[in-house]
C-alpha cells in the first residue's frame, strides 16, 4: 500500500501556509492514489525532543552490546526511521526560521540521520539507505526575493540544506514547491498560496 509520509515543522498548529499548502497536495495525493495511507508527523507539537547523550550513544553501539537505557533511548528513532523507508512520499512543510529550517524540523532530522540505518560510510565513500522514492518539501518565505537568481538567495539555507541531506539519505526524486510574502497583503498572499496549490495538484 502506497504510504505518505507528511512532516508538519511549523510551530503556528493553526493559520500555518505551509501546512495550508501541504494540505493541498495530500489532498491531491489522496486523488492519484486510492487507498493509499498517510502518517503525519506535527514536529513542533514537542513529540520529538533533541537528541540526548544516550541516544547518539545508541546510534554508535553494536546491537549486541545495547544496553536497556540504550534500547529506550533509541527508540523513537526507529520509529520515525521505519516510517520513512516505509514511505514511498516524503511531504515535509517547512517554513523559513531565520533563514533556515525550524528547531523542530531539525530534530526530526538528527532522529532520522543514523549510521547503519539511512546512510553507510564504507572505504571512505557515503551511501544513502533510505528506501524513500521521492520528496516533495513545501517551503515558505515570509518576504520575496529567497529563490535562486533573485536578490535574497543567499540567507535561504532552507532549500539547499534540504535538497543535499535528502540526497544524502539516498532520495533522489526531490522537488520543491515554494510561497514567498506570505507577510506581504492578503491579495498577494492568497495569489501565491493559490499557485503552490495548483504545483502540488500537479506534482502529488
Amino acid at each position: 500500500m502506497t504510504l505518505l509520509l507528511r512532516i508538519n515543522s511549523s510551530s503556528r498548529q493553526s493559520g500555518s501556509h505551509s501546512a495550508a499548502v501541504a494540505d493541498q497536495f495530500e489532498a491531491s495525493f489522496r486523488q492519484k492514489h486510492p487507498g493509499c495511507r498517510v502518517v503525519t508527523r506535527n514536529v513542533a507539537d514537542g513529540s520529538i525532543p533533541i537528541i540526548s547523550q544516550a541516544t547518539i550513544e545508541g546510534f554508535y553501539t553494536a546491537p549486541e552490546a545495547m544496553s536497556s537505557e540504550l534500547v529506550e533511548a533509541t527508540a523513537l528513532s526507529d520509529r520515525l526511521i521505519s516510517e520513512l523507508q516505509e514511505a514511498d512520499t516524503l511531504l515535509i512543510a517547512a517554513p523559513i526560521y531565520n533563514f533556515s529550517v525550524p528547531a523542530a524540523l531539525k530534530a526530526w532530522i538528527d532522529q532520522i540521520v543514523r549510521l547503519g540505518h539511512t546512510f553507510s560510510y564504507d572505504a571512505g565513500a557515503f551511501q544513502g539507505l533510505a528506501k524513500t522514492r521521492r520528496a516533495v518539501v513545501i517551503c515558505t518565505f515570509g518576504a520575496e526575493g529567497y529563490l535562486e537568481g533573485q536578490p535574497f538567495a543567499a540567507a535561504n539555507f532552507v532549500q539547499p540544506y534540504l535538497r543535499f541531506l535528502l540526497s544524502f539519505l539516498g532520495i533522489e526524486d526531490i522537488r520543491f514547491i515554494s510561497v514567498q510574502g506570505t507577510t506581504a497583503d492578503p491579495e498577494t498572499v492568497a495569489r501565491n498560496i493559490e499557485a503552490a496549490k495548483q504545483e502540488c495538484r500537479l506534482a502529488a
